[in-house]
């Protein structure tokens, strides 16, 4: 008995990655960016990738990669595609990508039929428009005779040290997937949410522009003068551009007030804020180191991300930060791996039980 899974939108594969961490063997990452294969596979050995838009991958090409799926085997889709189609910052008229992308998970799950499926994305998932197409997605789960859960979760529930609102399904052709228990927050019973200091703070030191020679990733983006002279004038430890001189202000923040975490500093006992796929930039955002006159680092921003060090990224410093900003957490991907793995392995002893039960019953 095991959980095969295939991972329809790997990116540079932290789901992939937390999934095997949780037991579960990734056959196939796909992906229609060809720039994350060296990431991927070089972090996930054994599982192949493959370069393709969706819409054009058939049912048969996908069992070509797991040809020894056996009876006693479960098959896992995980479909956590990027979010900018169903993101409220997505100001594009045009949603018809959201809803392309859960028309084509639809298909996949009608063709293959999988005992398991894994959705992460945005919350405004909910809301694509066209008789929202995750309501749709929900109605034809509903038909085919999954059992379907779905709930908004906050990644620092699961000891990530940042605050990512995200919309998680579960669904399974035998019963409710039990839901990984919250571990971390500030009710009673729940350990301290894990912050930036605990995740980043043990990293050398770095200047603007500067790549460590020893630390894979550990690199900063380059600062012009004035956006150095900007980076000085905020207030270490939360600092924000309200307190530059009038001098360092953007004209476009004349008229507009928004926005306020731009050319921030993140906090050192608090956790970081959702990060973006320009999470290696001071002008996209709250991305400033708590004390050093930089960005953070894209090794820093992996570490808020919930990657160990052993996950390497390739690339140029852009492309890094939009593989790491367009991956899911694989610490959450391990926890929910882990629930559906410990669903596996309760179907496969009631089977067992099944099994003895007729054999004494024919005696």
């Amino acid at each position: 008995m095991a959980i095969v899974a295939l991972d329809l939108f790997c990116g540079c594969g932290g789901v992939t990655y937390g999934l095997a961490r949780a037991g579960i063997k990734v056959a196939l990452g796909i992906d229609i960016d060809e720039r994350c294969r060296f990431t991927f596979r070089l972090n996930n050995p054994g599982t192949n990738f493959l370069v393709a838009d969706i819409r054009d991958v058939s049912a048969q090409t996908l069992l070509k990669h797991v040809p020894h799926l056996t009876e006693s085997d479960f098959l896992l889709i995980a479909a956590c595609a990027p979010c900018q189609p169903f993101s409220s910052q997505n100001r594009s008229k045009n949603k018809t990508s959201g809803r392309a992308i859960l028309n084509e998970v639809e298909r996949i799950v009608r063709e293959l039929r999988p005992e398991f499926l894994f959705l992460e994305n945005v919350t405004g998932i909910q809301k694509v428009p066209g008789f929202s197409a995750f309501h749709r997605l929900l109605r034809a789960l509903h038909n085919l005779k999954y059992k379907v859960e779905f709930r908004s979760i906050d990644a620092l529930w699961y000891g990530i040290p940042q605050r990512r609102k995200r919309l998680v399904l579960l669904a399974s052709v035998y019963g409710k997937i039990p839901w990984p228990e919250q571990t971390h927050g500030f009710g009673p019973g729940l350990q301290t949410p894990v912050t930036v200091r605990e995740a980043i703070a043990h990293y050398p030191p770095l200047q603007a522009g500067e790549a460590h020679p020893t630390v894979p990733n550990h690199i900063a983006a380059r600062l012009s003068p004035r956006n150095l002279e900007r980076i000085r004038a905020t207030a270490c430890d939360g600092g924000s551009r309200s307190e530059w001189p009038r001098r360092l202000a953007l004209s476009c923040h004349d008229t507009h007030d928004g926005h306020e975490d731009v050319y921030g500093r993140l906090r050192w006992d608090a956790l970081a804020p959702t990060l973006t796929t320009k999470c290696t930039s001071i002008s996209n955002g709250r991305f400033g180191h708590p004390d050093q006159d930089r960005a953070i680092s894209a090794r820093e921003a992996a570490a808020l991300q919930g990657f160990d060090d052993r996950f390497v990224f390739y690339g140029g410093l852009r492309q890094i930060s939009v593989q790491i900003g367009n991956s899911v957490p694989p610490v959450l991907a391990e926890r929910f791996g882990n629930a559906f793995k410990a669903e596996a392995e309760a179907l496969n002893a009631n089977k067992k039980r099944m099994k003895w039960a007729l054999l004494l019953a024919g005696r």
